[in-house]
């Protein structure tokens, strides 16, 4: 797994138990972000996307946190075994962060605020959804990095939005009930539609990209193997 050193914002890579306490980044991606490649040869610095880097790794630092995990750099998508392994195991990545900070550009602190969430881009992303779920920790972030709240703090206008009604318990809803909580979202590629379930089924599969409509077959035969639970019948 690779961190970045919320003290020196360069990437450390660990493995197993090695693995750091880290506070983790859920943001909607921009047209450009900074990536791998960006941060190893220093043209990261020079990209507005950087800010996002240099603000929740001061949040962490804040937080006591020496290591952050942020998906846009912290993964070499030139690898196809790399992004394969971050794919299946970006759910459990998630679940064992100390605090998830979930960044939502498109709101501000104030008294539009449950308004603003209720039109915030971030709950129609497909992958944000394993994000808001799986950390037993999210604390909400506007476009200016304030604080606005905690998925405790804010659950009932949280569950308004998501029609999710119990965020502890979630990993016992049936089949039919988790798909439905995607049925609004969106991804930019059509499998990842399907990529972004995985864990939340807790099942795993290779990404094929190019495969589209059926990679959500896949997800349901991988998850009928592990699953007796009928209701994906239904859905």
């Amino acid at each position: 797994m690779r961190l970045i050193n919320t003290s020196t914002l360069t990437l450390e890579m660990f493995f197993g138990e090695a693995v750091p306490d880290y506070a983790i980044l859920s943001h909607r991606w921009n047209d450009v972000e900074v990536s791998f490649q960006d941060l190893q040869n220093g043209e990261g610095e020079q990209m507005a996307a950087y800010s996002k880097i240099q603000r929740c790794c001061a949040q962490a630092q804040l937080d006591g946190w020496q290591y952050a995990w942020i998906d846009s750099c912290c993964i070499d998508k030139t690898s196809s075994a790399e992004l394969s392994e971050a794919i299946n195991s970006m759910y459990s990545w998630y679940k064992e962060s100390q605090v998830c900070y979930a960044y939502l550009a498109d709101i501000r602190r104030g008294e539009t605020l449950q308004d603003d969430l209720r039109g915030s881009n971030w709950f129609t992303r497909g992958w944000t959804l394993q994000e808001l779920l799986a950390p037993s920790s999210v604390v909400f972030f506007d476009t200016n990095w304030n604080d606005v709240g905690t998925k405790g703090s804010l659950v009932d206008i949280i569950s308004e939005i998501t029609g999710i009604g119990d965020f502890v318990n979630f990993e016992g809803a049936c089949v039919a009930q988790k798909m439905s909580w995607m049925a609004k979202r969106e991804t930019t590629r059509v499998e990842d539609g399907a990529y972004c379930l995985l864990g939340l089924f807790n099942v795993n599969m290779p990404p094929l990209y190019g495969e589209g409509e059926k990679s959500f077959m896949r997800l349901q035969l991988e998850i009928l193997k592990t699953s007796d639970d009928e209701s994906i019948f239904a859905w």
